[in-house]
């Protein structure tokens, strides 16, 4: 694995150019010939930004967040239940404020599946314990212990089948009884192997992930309606898959902040490890999510890397070596990492400035984009930034000016996509039609 990921291929952009066919073509009846017209030049001005080449105007598209939950009058625990009020907020966002991309609600799970399974990472409204107007909430704990590094490692879907998901679902206790797979594989093995599945509560833990998995078929019956009506009118989507750091995957939801933290200290060989063991199941991950939706873009939520967050040295040592392979994997398959760097890469820009032309986009939070222009974004593309403060305290005056500033800046040339800094919730309706109708109006190349 540690020489599989360490060059890019030279295939890769014909891989690309067929998954960005993909996305320009899908399968699907438009309303109009003028919404196909629209569907894909607005898929070209994504991929000339993405490639390097001026396209006709800056593309724009609000990160929607959670805000279509408070723009159409809903609260979350209707947006997590009623699955059909969840499609109607994201239509409603988006067919009034009209952005050149549509942000799926896939990040609002529904709640009825969670709480099938009695997950305790989270806590959110209705069954997870939250009133009905709050927005979910990650809870924070050493769900993997340091001493169980070498499990992970060894065997990181037994793990997480054995270990992790009995910690993060009460339903799928049972689980911790499934065995070792691998050795079952003759005869002599399999009575021994088999006898965890005869076991009533292993069988009802099976019954809930069934439970589980018809309810989220019902939940994707009205994301993909409100997906495809908004495709159908001329937009295409924004991200159509997902994947994370390998770093993050330890640092965020197994080992947590403070345990990875300490374990940069206590556990760093263990630590860099895990990172490398992972980093080849969210390769595929990210790969499979894209094929899946007929996309190229993966949205990958960069948590732990920032200038804030460890130093420059260790961000060297512990979060760029698995994240560098990560998109080298990708592009390799001619899917383009949406790398979104919360916080600032202030710090980082020159390092990770080694990327070859058109393999990623670069969206940023924090981070100054007239450094990033002149560094990363001169062979790749950038996105970002307009800030939330402004988006929610400032007026539209405000919003205009910061958006012609990007333009201006991180748009000059191309390779720029108008993008919030982070989800919208919370803004004023007012300004978020305002950075996209300015961004329109005034980001036009030609």
């Amino acid at each position: 694995m540690k020489e599989r990921w360490t060059t890019f291929a030279d295939d890769a952009a014909k891989k690309q150019e067929a998954l960005f066919d993909t996305w320009l073509s899908p399968k699907i009846t438009f309303e109009s010939p003028e919404a196909e017209a629209l569907y894909k030049e607005r898929v070209t001005l994504y991929k000339d930004a993405i490639q390097m080449r001026v396209p006709k105007r800056v593309p724009v598209a609000p990160s929607a967040g959670s805000f279509p939950i408070e723009f159409s009058g809903i609260n979350w625990y209707e947006a997590m239940y009623d699955y059909k009020k969840l499609a109607y907020a994201w239509g409603k966002y988006h067919n009034d404020m009209d952005p050149d991309a549509f942000n799926a609600p896939r990040t609002i799970a529904p709640g009825k599946a969670l709480e099938t399974l009695g997950l305790t990472l989270y806590r959110w409204a209705g069954g997870g314990g939250l009133r009905n107007n709050q927005e979910y909430q990650f809870v924070e704990k050493e769900y993997m212990k340091a001493d169980e590094y070498y499990d992970l490692i060894d065997d990181p879907t037994g793990f997480f089948i054995n270990t992790y998901f009995p910690r993060i679902f009460r339903e799928l206790e049972p689980l911790k009884k499934i065995p070792l797979l691998p050795p079952i594989h003759e005869i002599p093995m399999m009575p021994g192997g088999l006898i965890p599945f005869g076991m009533a509560d292993v069988q009802e833990a099976f019954v809930k992930l069934a439970d589980a998995g018809n309810e989220v078929h019902q939940w994707l019956a009205e994301v993909s309606k409100v997906t495809l009506s908004q495709m159908a009118k001329g937009r295409p989507g924004f991200s159509g898959g997902i994947t994370k750091a390998p770093f993050d995957v330890i640092g965020d939801s197994l080992r947590g902040t403070r345990g990875v933290l300490m374990d940069m200290f206590r556990h760093p060989e263990e630590l860099m490890e895990a990172c490398e063991r992972i980093t080849p199941f969210m390769i595929k991950f990210g790969v499979a999510t894209c094929k899946a939706a007929g996309h190229i873009m993966p949205f990958i939520p960069m948590h732990k890397g920032a200038d804030a967050f460890m130093s420059q040295d260790q961000f060297k040592k512990f979060y760029w070596p698995t994240l560098k392979k990560l998109i080298i994997g990708l592009s390799n398959e001619g899917v383009v990492p949406q790398l979104f760097v919360e916080g600032a890469y202030n710090k980082r820009l020159e390092l990770v400035d080694e990327l070859p032309r058109g393999k990623v986009v670069w969206w940023f939070d924090a981070t100054d984009m007239g450094e990033a222009k002149k560094t990363v974004g001169r062979t790749n593309c950038i996105a970002g930034n307009v800030p939330l403060d402004i988006l929610c305290t400032g007026t539209p005056d405000d919003v205009k000016t910061c958006c012609k500033n990007l333009i201006d800046v991180a748009g000059k040339d191309g390779g720029f996509m108008m993008v919030s800094g982070a989800g919208v919730q919370g803004s004023k309706p007012e300004n978020v039609k305002t950075m996209i109708d300015f961004s329109k109006e005034y980001g036009v190349y030609r």
